[in-house]
């Protein structure tokens, strides 16, 4: 099996077709059991956020995989194959590895060196896991890209900040508002992890106060209680929309929470263009309704925005740090892939040994049928050790050799040599690197 990778992000797919790739989270589980089922993918990872759509996959083959997991993707947000095709990027073998490890590191994140993305990895982990669908090779690379972000976050200045895409749809919002936000009243739309961020951005920033409302009115209480907010019912949205200036919505919502007649009834009530109202869309699918987008004195801030504005990136010693470490983290990667992909070579190896040593008892007892059972124990014995001391060196050693760059060759010549049958997976530097749109 082979790693590959095919996804959609803010950087090669508007909003538009984000939103309708967006996996929710119930979803997940039921999409991950369609890819498995797929004859070329044998495990699973699917990662979906407000600004990316991932598939992390183990495959038997390129063009196979590639196709059994563009015809789910396609099936599931009805897209057409060959159109979602111009929004997807692919990367194959170690193209993949050095993929994952830049995604978990913050260096593929809108606002570059964000923490989040770590939490979103884990939990896409996580659900792989409860379904078992993420296998021997998949739970390595999900691990080590875990580990990788944190030893990024850890070992260089990328985050010191504390940048994420709340605080870039912040500083959007800063140019609309006179550049001090502080003090001015924000209402946040959803409780879940990005309405958490928010909440906890926004008080760390000063703006309140502050209001919180979801369709569950139990969970904004919570949220409420922790950072000093507001509670608010959300039937009380319309009221809450006219007495604040800043608005931060991030629900699950599959249809615009925000609709035209109710910004239009918000921003009369608020004296129109007089007195702007910003919304910080930060959902996918949108909030905001799109036919909303023009009405006098709204300002809206959405996923595309804020690609475009490319904010708060960090200097380009810590990028080239976190480069650093993205690298050497591959390398070492790769060394265990390679040291993995011998072991079904080693084991044909030793089993064939072992063959040729049952084979050589069997004439050996059919020549000397006077040998007693306890002889013929000792002459079994002594034959095992003689081949396991013979092998036991040369298989540590191409175990070593196999961990370094081009080490395949060492198990294809101990193929070659033994006339070993041994079933092949896809070899990662057997094959092209094959990377699509960054």
């Amino acid at each position: 099996m082979n790693l590959l990778s095919i996804g959609a992000s803010y950087r090669t797919a508007d909003v538009a077709a984000l939103e309708r790739l967006a996996i929710p989270e119930s979803a997940v589980p039921e999409l991950l059991q369609r890819l498995v089922a797929q004859p070329y993918v044998g495990e699973a990872v699917v990662v979906s956020t407000c600004n990316r759509v991932e598939v992390y996959a183990a495959v038997s083959g390129f063009h196979g995989g590639l196709g059994d997991i563009c015809n789910v993707l396609a099936e599931h947000s009805g897209i057409p194959a060959n159109e979602l095709a111009g929004h997807l990027y692919v990367h194959y073998g170690e193209a993949a590895v050095q993929h994952s490890f830049r995604v978990s590191s913050g260096l593929d994140s809108m606002v570059v060196g964000e923490a989040q993305i770590l939490g979103q990895l884990r939990d896409a982990y996580h659900a792989a896991t409860e379904v078992d669908s993420a296998g021997r090779l998949l739970h390595e690379l999900m691990q080590q890209a875990l580990r990788v972000g944190k030893r990024a976050h850890a070992e260089t200045g990328i985050d010191r900040a504390g940048q994420s895409v709340v605080t870039a749809a912040l500083d959007v919002a800063a140019d609309h508002l006179g550049g001090d936000l502080s003090g001015r009243p924000a209402l946040v739309i959803g409780a879940g992890a990005m309405g958490a961020l928010s909440v906890a951005t926004l008080t760390r920033t000063g703006v309140g106060p502050l209001r919180i409302t979801n369709r569950s009115l139990e969970r904004a209480d919570r949220l409420a209680e922790a950072y000093g907010a507001v509670a608010v019912g959300f039937e009380e949205l319309e009221t809450a929309l006219r007495e604040v200036d800043i608005v931060v919505s991030a629900t699950a919502s599959t249809e615009p929470v925000l609709t035209r007649a109710r910004l239009e009834a918000a921003l009369a009530a608020r004296g129109g263009a007089a007195h702007p109202l910003v919304v910080l869309d930060l959902a996918v699918p949108r909030d905001v309704a799109p036919d909303a987008a023009d009405l006098p004195g709204l300002v809206v801030v959405d996923i595309d925005s804020l690609a475009a504005s490319r904010r708060a990136l960090p200097a380009a010693a810590e990028t080239a740090a976190v480069e650093q470490i993205v690298a050497s983290e591959v390398d070492n990667f790769l060394g265990w892939l390679r040291g993995a992909e011998i072991a079904p070579t080693v084991a044909a190896l030793r089993t064939r040994a072992e063959e040729v040593v049952s084979a050589e008892m069997r004439k050996l007892v059919s020549r000397r049928p006077d040998f007693t059972e306890e002889q013929r124990a000792d002459v079994s014995r002594t034959l095992h050790r003689v081949v396991q001391q013979l092998l036991h060196s040369p298989t540590v050693r191409v175990r070593q050799l196999a961990a370094e760059p081009g080490g395949d060759q060492y198990a294809a010549l101990l193929r070659e040599l033994f006339d070993l049958d041994v079933p092949l997976a896809t070899h990662a530097n057997a094959v092209p690197e094959i990377g699509g749109k960054a």
